[in-house]
């Protein structure tokens, strides 16, 4: 207790000495001594900002996963703070600064977290980390008011239309029964839905107006009515419960299912989707609806290869018929740098390299490593950069240059079993492969002896996606023949 009343009284002389001290200042000095007692140090550790980084040229949001750091712990620069999903991969955000882990913004699972958005907040080594000024959140912009409806009344033809009421939930109108009720000013809740999921169908509007009796369209009326017209007679409305009582401009989204609930018709359940899958979605609508496809088809022989792929394996040396697609595709591209080409805000660009994207599915999504430089690299280099690459991707642990810079892409399905398909172009890339599976079949031919006979032909089709800005039909065609011939003469690859 002595103690105490020594530093208190201590603190009220060194107080008083202050204040004297403060009365000889000049008056100028005055906002610098204010701003002492207002300054981080005495009232609250400055903050240094964690901002949502742009991990990836094309990353617009982020997903912090998991946060590898605590409140209250020492970060030195370079350490990774946080775990963040961007639209193609996982990728570890590391410091910038030396500090303390003062104050976790965006908790882990936060989705669409926008790029730019503060996550989190350090401090310099010796602040008190708890007493941190959390930066209040930017206001939004004040919505615009909105404007009163005019009271001038109208001077040209006075149409009434009828407002439905309908009970629980909007009704579910086709466009042809939404027209005849509207014209014939019936209310849609007297009809008996027939369709799927309560649709209102058009039969279903027509044996209500067999029931009620066609009036036909109203007729419009003079330029203008008096205000103590009486009003026209409304049809009769159903007895509905005033506070459901609603227009159907558009018919609503289902009810949502409730778990440990049996679904009502209708009904569907939410399930969260990825950032990764978002952002493939968004790319795909932009290419189908800013890119002209163009498709073009042909059937390889892979008897070849199939033949070389049993000899290398007696050596141990174990590749795909993906591994020779890639290295014939590259070196295709090589042999025809006019088809290695990517469309850009500019217009056409010409690639000086060539990088094979392949198609990798994995549970969030599609995703699209690459094998740089495949046209100089042999087969056996290929299948071990592919299996590589393919299992990151599974893993979620790509790096942004593994994914970033293709200039052709091949998609297979052919181990799924499907013969043929067209593939989506990844923009800015102007072509895609799509390959199918192996099938045999029986081609005719002639004997050595000049007899006719059948033999049997690995056949595999592949699909060529392209974008019509930058390659047309005929250079199409010209790629495909060049590419089949390659493939089917696995030897020739090697000396080009």
């Amino acid at each position: 207790m002595a103690a105490s009343l020594r530093l208190g009284s201590r603190g009220i002389l060194n107080g008083i000495k202050l204040i004297r001290t403060c009365r000889g200042i000049p008056q100028s000095h005055h906002g610098h001594y204010r701003h002492y007692f207002q300054s981080q140090s005495l009232f609250g550790a400055a903050p240094m900002k964690v901002m949502m980084p742009a991990l990836s040229p094309t990353m617009e949001e982020g997903r912090v996963l998991k946060w590898l750091k605590k409140e209250g712990e020492s970060v030195s620069a370079g350490d990774a703070l946080c775990e963040i999903e961007t639209d193609k991969a996982v990728i570890s955000m590391d410091s910038n600064e030396d500090g303390i882990l003062a104050k976790i913004l965006i908790e882990e699972g936060s989705q669409s977290v926008r790029l730019g958005t503060l996550i989190a907040l350090m401090v310099d080594e010796g602040q008190d980390w708890k007493q941190v000024e959390i930066p209040a959140p930017e206001s939004a912009p004040a919505p615009l008011p909105s404007t009163p409806p005019s009271s001038a009344a109208p001077t040209g033809a006075v149409s009434h239309k009828v407002e439905p009421r309908v009970g629980t939930g909007q009704l579910r109108l086709s466009p042809a029964a939404r027209h005849i009720l509207d014209t014939h000013g019936l209310d849609p809740g007297q009809a008996k839905p027939s369709g799927p999921r309560g649709l209102i169908t058009k039969e279903d509007a027509l044996n209500l107006l067999k029931q009620t009796g066609s009036r036909g369209p109203a007729a419009p009326k003079a330029a203008s009515v008096p205000s103590a017209a009486p009003q026209p007679p409304q049809p009769s409305q159903p007895a509905h419960p005033a506070s459901t009582s609603q227009a159907y401009p558009r018919p609503s989204i289902p009810p949502i299912s409730v778990p440990g609930k049996p679904a009502a018709p209708g009904m569907f359940t939410e399930f969260p989707s990825s950032n990764v899958r978002r952002v493939i979605a968004k790319r795909l609508t932009e290419s189908k609806t800013t890119i002209p496809h163009s498709y073009a088809s042909i059937d390889c022989d892979l008897g070849a290869v199939q033949q070389l792929r049993m000899d290398l394996a007696k050596d141990a040396i174990k590749v795909s018929v993906n591994d020779f697609i890639i290295k014939a595709a590259a070196i295709t591209l090589k042999e025809m740098p006019e088809v290695n080409v990517t469309w850009s805000e500019e217009g056409p660009q010409s690639l000086g390299s060539i990088h094979i994207s392949i198609a990798v599915a994995t549970e969030k999504g599609l995703l699209t490593p690459i094998i740089r430089d495949a046209a100089t690299k042999g087969v056996q280099e290929i299948a071990a950069n592919a299996r590589a690459l393919a299992q990151k991707a599974r893993d979620g642990k790509l790096l942004p240059e593994e994914y970033q810079g293709g200039s052709f892409s091949i998609s297979n399905l052919g181990m799924f079993g499907i013969s043929g398909f067209s593939a989506v172009i990844n923009p800015p890339q102007a072509c895609i492969l799509a390959v199918g599976r192996l099938r045999p079949e029986l081609s005719p031919c002639l004997d050595p002896d000049g007899s006719p006979a059948l033999r049997q032909q690995q056949l595999m089709t592949v699909t060529l996606s392209s974008d019509g800005r930058l390659i047309d039909d005929q250079l199409a065609a010209q790629f495909l023949d060049k590419f089949r011939a390659n493939l089917e003469r696995p030897q020739r690859m090697a000396l080009i």
